[in-house]
């Protein structure tokens, strides 16, 4: 009997994750991949389109065309997972029954989960960036936002890409200056966090530069409400922000179906995942990847491409028999967009900052930590990269799923630092 392998998500995990498997078992595995839809969304790219910089017809695609011939797709909406009989129920009453369940469902947004957030963004005070839809209005808005006070408000992390709020801030900057009215926008930037980023080298980094392009910078800000009729962001210590145009990246949490399948998920609905292995805590039969999980881990496309590696070698040493390999170093590198055809480019993992030097070799590659214009192309050329070679779960030669440290410059300081 051929091995059942069900893949909740045709996102960048669950698709990457099956097309691996396919290439390891071939017809010995019977590949399910369930998804609510058939349009695949290349995320990095709702960052470009309120910058008029990529179409919206060119970052979405069929999921089913990539996806290797001889792996099903389902469409249908997962209700709940059945851990003690190993089976998956869906919203019309269909039952896929696994001998291994991939759960690879991404991460929702939950703008209901602060105070007024959705009634601004339902009155046009508030905008988003993180669905195809919000994008495309945001980029109507500015098009004529010629003054004003344009405030971007990350409410709580995690996120999807923890970079793009810094990334929408470096582009306004320069959105404005190409249409001649930066001088009359004050731009601030309005985090949870004790500084720009996450991690304390970076965040130092980053911050310098947000200062060169006088952004404010607001931090340790815990949104409580939004107010869009007076136009001002509220924070649980009652300080306040005016706003004239307010970007909002809302609170994160898994899927539904998570937190209606017992013991799967935290309370955020995120799938409790051991950071090594990629193994739920639930059954040694369930494996999580990407944003679905609640790895420390930053939830990017790198991060689940890495995790891939560790994904499908631990699915194989299930099905002999074997325990798990905890190789996964939480991995993950960002291209972070800075305006003007240039970006920064940071590499990491759990224990280890980002880091000056180069990626991936010392001798050859990209600068790490400083803005280039060759990181801005080479993060242009992900998309291609991703449509070809990462989908497809192909390996890259030189880029490996463990976090190098060929080409970086650690020092003292800043050796051995968790997140």
């Amino acid at each position: 009997m051929s091995k059942r392998i069900l893949i909740i998500g045709a996102g960048t995990g669950g698709t990457l994750t099956a097309n691996r498997l396919r290439r390891r078992y071939g017809d010995r595995a019977q590949i399910t991949v369930i998804d609510a839809d058939d349009r695949h969304l290349y995320q990095p790219g709702l960052l470009f389109v309120p910058f008029a910089l990529a179409d919206p017809d060119d970052i979405v695609r069929s999921r089913a065309k990539q996806l290797r011939k001889g792996i099903n797709f389902h469409i249908g909406e997962v209700d709940r997972v059945d851990i003690e009989a190993e089976e998956v129920l869906l919203k019309d009453g269909s039952r896929f029954v696994y001998d291994v369940l991939v759960v690879a469902s991404g991460s929702s947004l939950l703008p209901e989960e602060t105070e007024g957030l959705p009634e601004a963004l339902s009155q046009g005070s508030a905008f988003g960036f993180y669905t195809l839809d919000e994008a495309v209005a945001l980029r109507e808005k500015l098009k004529g936002f010629d003054s004003g006070h344009l405030v971007m408000n990350m409410v709580e992390m995690p996120i999807k890409c923890p970079v793009a709020p810094l990334e929408f801030c470096f582009l306004a900057d320069w959105f404005l200056h190409e249409r001649g009215v930066r001088s009359e926008v004050e731009i601030t930037y309005v985090t949870p966090l004790d500084g720009a980023f996450t991690k304390p080298v970076a965040s130092r980094e980053l911050g310098d530069l947000l200062k060169s392009k006088d952004i404010r910078l607001e931090t340790e800000f815990a949104t409580g409400q939004v107010d869009g009729d007076a136009g001002k962001l509220i924070s649980w210590d009652e300080r306040e922000i005016p706003f004239d145009l307010l970007v909002s990246i809302p609170v994160h949490g898994g899927a539904d179906f998570v937190s209606r399948s017992e013991g799967l998920g935290d309370e955020l609905g995120f799938v409790m995942t051991d950071p090594h292995t990629l193994q739920s805590a639930v059954a040694p039969n369930i494996f999580a990847i990407g944003d679905a999980t609640n790895l420390p881990a930053s939830k990017a496309g790198s991060a689940t491409h890495f995790e891939g590696d560790t994904l499908t070698a631990n699915i194989e040493r299930f099905f002999d028999g074997e325990e798990p390999e905890g190789t996964y170093d939480g991995h993950a590198n960002c291209f972070i967009e800075t305006g003007f055809h240039k970006a920064l480019l940071i590499d990491f993992n759990y224990e280890v900052e980002p880091l000056p030097g180069r990626y991936p070799f010392a001798r050859v590659g990209l600068p790490l930590l400083r803005e280039s214009r060759l990181n801005h192309m080479a993060k242009l050329a992900f998309q291609p990269f991703y449509w070809h070679a990462l989908l497809p779960g192909r390996d890259v030669p030189g880029i490996g799923a463990q976090m190098s440290m060929d080409g970086k410059q650690p020092t003292p300081s800043n050796q051995g630092e968790s997140e």
